[in-house]
């Protein structure tokens, strides 16, 4: 399951809930048509993956957590461990993101 960030205590509440788990998560606005693309894929890995904890964070809802990761262009994936960021990228591929889980996790 891919779980929608609400807002800032809500995030900080999902990190320390995943304890020892990766985190991945989607920034992603509504009117970004490559994140419309992409969001089927992230909700299938996250059905394969009961390993990883994805979040998806609207940058036009939460820009507090858009802002604190300098989220500049979507969609944006950040890689979470133990609430510290360990990697990030930009763009809608499938293939790596699948590639930074397998190397991260």
């Amino acid at each position: 399951m891919v779980y929608q960030v609400k807002d800032k205590d809500d995030f900080d509440k999902q990190l320390k809930e995943a304890g020892q788990k990766l985190v991945v998560v989607d920034f992603y606005a509504t009117w970004c048509g490559p994140c419309k693309m992409i969001s089927p894929k992230i909700q299938e890995m996250s059905e394969q993956m009961s390993d990883v904890v994805f979040l998806k964070v609207d940058v036009d809802e939460s820009e507090e957590v858009a802002m604190a990761y300098q989220v500049s262009c979507m969609p944006t994936f950040i890689f979470i461990k133990e609430g510290k960021k360990v990697d990030s990228f930009s763009g809608a591929s499938e293939d790596k993101l699948r590639e930074f889980i397998a190397r991260l996790k």
